[in-house]
Order: C-alpha cells, then structure tokens, then sequence
C-alpha cells in the first residue's frame, strides 16, 4: 500500500464502510505478500476473489436478462463475457486507483504488479466478494452497478477498441490503418510504450501501455472518440 492510500480511503473511494475491516484488507493483499510477511497464506485475496466472481456473474446476469428482454442466451453470454473479462475489470480497478492500494511483497511491487492487469482485476472481484461477505448481496450489487455496470457504451467502445476501429475504417471508409511506435521508456520490468495510430496518412490518435497492445488500445479509443465526435456510429450493446 503506498503512503497516503489507507483502507479509511478506500472505503470512502468505493461508498462502503466495513463492519469488519480485516475483510477489505485481505481484498487488497497479493499471495507474495503474504509469503514475504510469513503471515496465513489464507489470508491473501484468492478465496475473496472466488466468491467476488460468482456474485459479480449473478449480478451481471441479471442487469443484462433485464436491460435486453429480446437478446437471446448466446449473445447475452458473449456481451456478459466481454463486461467481466480481465482487461474490463482491470480497467474499472484503475478508476478506483485499486492498485495503490494493494499489499505485495517487494519482488511483485518491483515488477510492476501495482498496474498488471491480472492482479487489480482480481482485487476488484475479490473486493466484491468482501463487500458481500460484510454487508450482503444489495451492498454488493450497489458497488457492482457504480464501478463495473457504469457507463457501459464507452467502457465497450473502450473494450472493443481495436476491432471497432479496424470494422470503421476498413469496412465502411475502406482505408487502411497502420499503428507505429513512437516511443520506448523505463525499465525492462516496468515499461512505457507510446503508439500512434494512422489513417493512411492521418493521424488518429496516442496512447500508452505497459505492453504494446495497451499503447493501441488507448490509441484506437482516443481515435474512436474523436471519429465519434465527428458523427460516426458505432455498435453498442
């Protein structure tokens, strides 16, 4: 946990306070810190995360059964699944600053396991586990519908990025895209990649990531959103 990031924070940044806060501290503590600390190995957040997926698939569920009352199960299935998918959660996780607050032990905290997206989209599900453990399915529910089922037209735009863009331009512009790496920064274990994308000629839009494929993920939503302000269309849920 970094300096000024605390678990009183935390509580005001997700809306909930704790009867028992040892629920959201495990939430928050990666397995190799708890192998450092020679602390209960049960005590990191893998067993929260468990219970945090099945409520947040439940929940999820439900909020898509109701929302698309003509959708059948397959495509229900498919839209559920790109909603929880790790890059999804990870991306919810970073508006919470979730990583700040995780406890890792020093070899995880030096290769960049603050940002990895397989890690702070554990603790979102495992921080759903807890809120349900602590105060039930309606308090639950409530985080999951603030943080996750939230401004979902741009979180798929976002999602989707790559694909979205790619069906825009080629498809419908018949043009072509092309992405370029602009620039390599930092160190082996804790990267910085910039990348533009380009029309032909024109440049799209910038972005940047810890691998490649996030830098043009960030750079097909920046180019998406300014297509879209230009008045282009796109598939929504």
């Amino acid at each position: 946990m970094l300096e000024g990031y605390t678990l009183k924070n935390l509580e005001e940044r997700i809306g909930y306070q704790f009867h028992n806060i040892a629920l959201l501290k495990q939430a928050i503590t990666h397995s190799s810190y708890t192998n450092e600390q020679k602390i209960n190995k049960a005590k990191h957040y893998e067993r929260l995360e468990f219970l945090g997926d099945a409520v947040l698939e439940l929940v999820s569920s439900e909020f898509l059964f109701t929302e698309h009352e003509k959708m059948p199960e397959g495509e229900l299935t498919k839209m559920r699944a790109s909603m929880v998918c790790e890059p999804s959660l990870a991306f919810c996780a970073k508006d919470l600053e979730l990583g700040q607050f995780m406890l890792l032990g020093k070899g995880e905290e030096n290769t960049g396991g603050r940002h990895r997206d397989s890690i702070i989209s554990d603790a979102m599900e495992a921080v759903i586990g807890a809120i349900y453990l602590d105060g039930g399915m309606e308090h639950a529910k409530t985080f999951i519908y603030r943080f996750i089922l939230s401004d979902l037209e741009d979180k798929q735009l976002f999602y989707d990025s790559k694909s979205n863009l790619q069906e825009l331009i080629q498809g419908k512009l018949k043009k072509e895209i092309h992405y370029e790496l602009l620039e390599e920064k930092g160190p082996e274990h804790d990267k910085c990649f910039v990348v533009e994308v380009f029309m032909d000629q024109e440049s799209l839009g910038k972005g940047q990531g810890r691998t490649k494929k996030a830098a043009e993920q960030q750079a097909a939503y920046q180019a998406l959103l300014r297509l879209r302000d230009k008045g282009y269309v796109f598939k929504k849920y």
